[in-house]
């Protein structure tokens, strides 16, 4: 295993592998002093009483006798004993010792956060398309050529800037749109929480606005060069032809017909199925692209009005906001992405939340009550049909995965809409909440391809609903998700690249970056574990060594620090985008 510890650190580890019938599992980036403190022993033998003590690294005096609940795991191991302690609030490093064995859990902090949401903004910058400030170079130059649209067929456009979707070098607006409006919302949420460290190009130096309002502004910048014309919408650059082998951004020898590194398609929404190749995609209309790119937008409107100088792009984003939503409005429905070669697209099949969002938004800046009236229509129509009330889901079927169409409608509705809004934010969690008491984690999404995003979704959604009601009753579920993120899990791994540091983390990631250069990019949120079932039939999967994780994989989900398993180990630039608020959240103190 990749183990980055400390002098102390690493000797838990020898003791740990003297023993490899128990092991512990804690959350690796600690725990906020009035905050939920989880701790996990697994155990292979099926014992019924262990005995722990909370120790002190800085005080050897120091010792506090914990209760623990002895639980059936998950294989491989036997049994779990679950260990709280949230009662303890004193700031410091600490570890937990059992007693029997004399096993030691990794040492942990019990304190504020760090302010992570930063290194996730510089992941971001590191995925921009155009002018990347990481390699200090232009990339795909030449986005690109319509297809779909109102002119004919490869007719010259200019698409360019957005940011690259994963590993691979692909645009979306499906999912580009929601990473804007997810920054632009974290920072109205919390504006004095972000720093200002980088021009605008992504460059050191200061600018007067903070990091995360650069990067949500080359985000829509994106989205304005996608709307070119009141009536024209473009969602989607380049498709997986995209995908042959690991290249650096600016060297892409991708070919779609023009030669090598040069031009890439750009497919125009339509509301009908499209593709180049073997594969179409299914649509009924676009209002999910619409609706989403018109509530970044709007919320570009929101942060960027507040600074004199740049109020005539706020103006900008405003009027486009009205422009994108009427397309909405009359191409009720939704657009999938685009495949070439193979089956795996974002199979997106919502609209009416993005469409909400949008409404909400909208009627916050305009105060014309038609856009009040379209949001209470259209948070009735999606109501609390979310992948949260499935077992399972198709990829990105209910995208985004969290309904922020809700907590827009709640901000501006009357008394009965926020009650209404809440009340499906209530009925999402608790069909969460029952499935997390199934397991040991206390953790309820579903290992789906792209899990991670759906962790974080749940506790996002969780401390909305919180904040909508002041009803507490989520509580522990946010902090399982967050646990599981941060370490607490079968494979006692942090799924954010480089974040803690001196912990296990993701390295072997499915990224360019890592895999030529042997670079590691902080603040990157991977795919995270998937269903065997699923993950036994993805497509051209063979672990390029072997697997450090095998004696800890439970039979049923898998998942590999592997550069070679792109279906549980590459890191997404809209997943990463989504932690910003959580992370912003942990980092305040709340």
């Amino acid at each position: 295993m990749k183990y980055r510890y400390s002098v102390l650190s690493l000797l838990c580890f020898f003791i740990a592998i003297r023993s490899d019938a128990q092991e512990f599992r804690i959350n690796l980036a600690g725990y906020l002093p009035d905050g939920s403190k989880k701790v996990l022993f697994l155990d292979s033998e099926f014992s019924t009483e262990r005995r722990f003590v909370l120790k002190s690294v800085a005080d050897s005096r120091f010792e506090l006798k914990l209760k623990a609940y002895s639980k059936t795991n998950w294989k491989p191991f036997e049994r779990t004993f679950e260990i709280h302690f949230d009662e303890f609030q004193n700031g410091g490093e600490y570890f937990i010792q059992e007693l029997n064995s004399g096993l030691q859990s990794k040492p942990f902090t019990i304190g504020l956060f760090p302010d992570w949401q930063e290194d996730v903004i510089g992941f971001m910058q590191t995925q921009r398309c155009g002018f990347n400030p990481y390699f200090g170079d232009s990339c795909h130059k030449r986005d690109g050529l319509s297809f779909y649209g109102l002119v004919p067929d490869s007719s010259l456009v200019d698409a360019g800037g957005g940011w690259h979707d994963a590993g691979d070098q692909l645009k979306y607006l499906i999912t580009g749109s929601n990473a804007t409006a997810r920054m632009l919302q974290a920072w109205l949420k919390y504006p004095n929480q972000f720093k200002d460290r980088v021009l605008s190009n992504g460059l050191k130096g200061e600018n007067g606005l903070p990091d995360v309002l650069d990067e949500a502004r080359w985000g829509l910048e994106w989205l304005l060069r996608l709307h070119p014309q009141k009536e024209v919408l473009y969602h989607q650059v380049a498709d997986d032809r995209d995908h042959h082998g690991f290249k650096m951004p600016q060297n892409d020898n991708a070919d779609y017909g023009w030669g090598a590194n040069g031009y890439r398609p750009v497919y125009a929404a339509t509301g009908r199925p499209q593709g180049l190749g073997k594969y179409k995609s299914k649509a009924t209309g676009y209002a999910n692209l619409a609706g989403r790119t018109a509530a970044a937008l709007a919320l570009g409107f929101q942060a960027f009005e507040q600074f004199d100088e740049t109020r005539i792009f706020a103006k900008r984003c405003l009027l486009a906001a009205l422009e994108v939503y009427q397309l909405g409005k009359e191409n009720e429905g939704f657009q999938q992405g685009n495949s070439y070669g193979a089956p795996y697209r974002y199979e997106e099949n919502t609209w009416a939340d993005d469409m909400e969002w949008a409404a909400a938004e909208l009627y916050k800046v305009t105060n014309q009550k038609t856009y009040l009236k379209d949001a209470r229509k259209y948070a009735e129509e999606i109501g609390n049909w979310s992948w949260m009330q499935r077992d399972t889901a198709s990829h990105y079927e209910m995208y985004p995965f969290v309904n922020m169409g809700h907590y827009a409608f709640w901000q501006t509705g009357n008394r009965k809409d926020k009650k209404r809004a809440a009340e499906y934010y209530r009925q999402n969690l608790k069909k969460v909440q029952e499935r997390a008491a199934g397991n040991p984690y206390g953790v309820g999404h579903l290992f789906i391809w792209c899990s991670n995003n759906l962790s974080a979704a749940v506790a996002t959604q969780a401390i909305l609903y919180e904040e909508m009601t002041g009803d507490t009753q989520f509580r522990q579920l946010i902090f399982n998700q967050i646990n599981w993120i941060f370490g607490l899990n079968p494979w006692g791994t942090s799924m954010i690249t480089g974040l803690p540091e001196n912990a296990d983390w993701p390295l072997d990631v499915h990224m360019p970056f890592r895999v030529l250069n042997k670079q590691v990019v902080k603040g990157s949120l991977v795919d995270g574990p998937l269903w065997s079932t699923i993950h036994d039939g993805m497509l051209g999967i063979q672990l390029s060594e072997e697997d450090e994780y095998k004696d800890y994989q439970p039979p049923h989900i898998r998942y590999h620090d592997d550069y070679a398993d792109y279906s549980t180990n590459e890191p997404t630039m809209d997943g990463s985008a989504d932690l910003i608020l959580l992370l912003t959240y942990l980092n305040t103190g709340r």
